[in-house]
């Protein structure tokens, strides 16, 4: 069976070679960069205790530099699962949820076909460009040049003129032998309704060729010179060549300079594109003249982890962008999400660049939002919130839009961001020196909030527990029991991943030793503290275990022991979540004690502070067994065994002396 390219072209462009390899290589997190799809790992191919198997997820290929195999997702799939050429397509259609193409014996016919349209656009292309650059096009030039475009710049992106003319293009394609159907098949022209000939699809426009990501022309955008035409931006209709929404404006262009550390910037239109690129930010693309789709997003995460979407400063704009928000929810996950970039008022990129020029740009690239920034402004900004109602409507809100995300652990982490920003939010703000306000700035967000006056202690309190006690240090210490417990007894991790990606961490270290664990000890690696320490440097494990608390807990004393391990993990995270959710119901009643006195607050302080000293407590219980001895004292049954195997060894050799 002969396939189509175009399916092949399609088919490598949904998936990633990176998860492909990843199913049969170990990857070095020393050496990979996964945020630049450069993956390194042993090579699947030979014999190696080094990192020599190179995957260029952007490009699509692999190389090994010790054995010089090469290729791509294809290949790779063959040569790993010793398949033939049909079997592995089959497998990664599968993956990439795409049918196969029906059997058909005129395949080839197509392919030629196919060939034959993609040599005719490019026929149109130089038409166009021809045209632009003749006396039709003055108007056209004169336009361009006021947009900051030269003639090198033209050329770059291949830009032309559609004169004013009902079969301009027709009769020169025509004339260059071109047959009327594929003209049709191109979307270059269409039937008349009158009887006469076909007419062209584009007059009087400047052209924008739209090239797949192997460079050929598939089809044209044309912004209107006529400022009273219905459509100011016509693409081509969908065509064999053409579909808008699997296609990018720039794609291959702006993969291969993301490559090269370029970001990725989702703009609006062509002008936009060519204006960023023009000014140095060679990684811009633009959707075809629709919001973007899932699939163009998902072409979008292939080149980058976090693409910026920089729409236009507008309502338009920032609608958009919600759209695209609301599209990435359901398909985020560690490593994949978005950036926003909120053009200031009535400005677009290419507006931006010349009125601040290249730095301007930098300034608000840098400033892009997270996903979650802009999940909050949609929820919040322009309303007010000064009822129990409509708090509850808000929480139901950010609620609904957190539980579309499938990773449980990156949906934690959201509903912990979005709690924080609550509880800002409905913060009161000190009003001088007595009673607080609850007045909200509408359109804000949040609160205006003064900050409290400094009050000099008591000496009473400086003694008392509570400043005595400090417990984000014994949370500190809990800690690093529970890493230290996971680096020697790596066979555990796994079973408490979810704890682990709930635990935020007070210390740096900490955070950088819990993140080196989900990403290690998942992959059922052995040694994970040599890798942990390859990865941080040694004195970084032997400051961690070396600690006094440290070294002085079960697991690290009998490394290896699993079942030690688990009691101790389960004890100290119980103690830790406790701890925090103790000390995040205090904050909360103290909050709300500020406007209500209810017995409701002292009970759920009281349950609070019950729970927390059970889990402090109820996990050291004593679990041993007793006996009770002759005088009614308890005689822990384990030491009372060992006593008696002990003195049944004892022999009694020596006489005893007369006294």
């Amino acid at each position: 069976m002969k396939l189509d390219p175009s399916f092949l072209d399609e088919l490598r462009n949904r998936i990633s070679l990176s998860q492909v390899a990843g199913r049969k290589v170990l990857w070095d997190n020393r050496k990979s960069v996964p945020s630049k799809g450069d993956m390194w790992a042993p090579c699947p191919f030979h014999q190696e205790k080094t990192a020599s198997f190179h995957v260029d997820d952007r490009k699509g290929f692999y190389y090994c530099f010790g054995c010089h195999e090469k290729g791509d997702a294809i290949s790779f799939v063959r040569k790993t699962e010793n398949v033939e050429f049909m079997e592995a397509i089959e497998i990664l259609a599968r993956e990439a949820g795409m049918p196969l193409p029906e059997r058909d014996p005129q395949a080839a016919k197509k392919a030629e076909k196919r060939a034959s349209l993609t040599d005719l656009m490019e026929e149109a292309v130089k038409f166009f460009s021809l045209c632009l650059r003749g006396g039709a096009g003055r108007d056209a030039s004169e336009y361009l040049d006021r947009r900051g475009l030269d003639q090198a710049a033209r050329e770059r992106w291949n830009l032309g003129f559609a004169p004013d003319a009902w079969q301009g293009l027709w009769d020169h394609l025509i004339g260059k032998g071109a047959k009327p159907d594929e003209i049709m098949a191109c979307g270059l022209a269409k039937p008349s309704q009158k009887g006469g000939k076909p007419y062209d699809v584009f007059r009087n426009r400047i052209m924008f060729p739209i090239r797949d990501t192997r460079g050929r022309c598939i089809a044209f955008g044309g912004r209107a010179m006529d400022p009273n035409d219905n459509a100011k931006y016509l693409n081509s209709p969908e065509t064999q060549l053409f579909d808008k929404g699997r296609t990018l404006y720039n794609h291959g262009p702006a993969r291969e300079a993301v490559g090269k550390g370029q970001p990725l910037i989702v703009a609006e239109g062509y002008m936009d594109v060519i204006a960023l690129s023009e000014a140095g930010f060679t990684g811009a693309v633009a959707p075809l003249g629709t919001a973007v789709t899932e699939t163009q997003l998902d072409m979008l995460w292939r080149i980058s982890p976090e693409p910026l979407v920089a729409l236009d400063g507008d309502k338009a704009g920032l609608r958009a962008a919600r759209k695209v928000m609301d599209l990435a929810l359901p398909k985020l996950s560690v490593g994949r999400s978005v950036r926003f970039v909120l053009m200031p008022e009535g400005q677009d990129p290419d507006e931006l660049l010349k009125s601040k020029g290249r730095s301007g740009m930098e300034a608000q690239l840098s400033a892009a939002l997270p996903l979650v920034e802009l999940l909050w402004q949609r929820e919040t900004e322009g309303r007010s919130f000064d009822s129990p109602d409509r708090r509850a409507a808000l929480d139901r809100a950010l609620r609904d839009a957190t539980r579309q995300i499938p990773d449980e652990g990156l949906r934690y982490h959201y509903d912990q961001a979005l709690k924080e920003k609550t509880r800002e939010l409905f913060r009161p703000a000190r009003k001088g020196s007595g009673g607080y306000s609850r007045d909200f700035q509408r359109g804000k967000g949040n609160f205006a909030r003064n900050r409290f006056a400094p009050v000099t202690p008591l000496a009473s309190t400086k003694a008392s527990l509570l400043a005595g006690q400090r417990p984000e240090a014994t949370e500190h210490l809990r800690e690093g029991v529970i890493l230290a417990s996971l680096l020697v007894t790596p066979a555990v991790a796994e079973d408490y991943e979810t704890d682990l990606l709930r635990m935020q961490c007070l210390d740096p270290l900490h955070a950088q030793l819990r993140d080196l664990i989900l990403a290690n000890a998942a992959s059922g690696l052995g040694d994970l503290a040599e890798r942990v320490s390859a990865a941080l440097g040694p004195e970084a494990l032997d400051e961690l275990l070396s600690r006094t608390h440290v070294a002085l807990c079960p697991p690290v004393r009998h490394p290896g022991d699993e079942e030690q391990a688990r009691m101790t993990l389960s004890e100290e995270f119980a103690k830790l979540q406790s701890a925090r959710a103790l000390r995040d119901e205090i904050d909360e009643a103290t909050q709300d004690m500020e406007h209500v006195e209810d017995e409701a607050i002292t009970w759920r302080l009281g349950d609070a502070a019950r729970t927390s000293e059970n889990a402090l407590r109820g996990l050291q219980e004593d679990r041993a067994e007793y006996d009770i001895g002759e005088n009614g004292a308890p005689i822990n049954r384990d030491e009372r065994s060992a006593l008696d195997a002990l003195m049944q060894t004892i022999r009694f050799d020596k006489p005893r002396r007369n006294r």
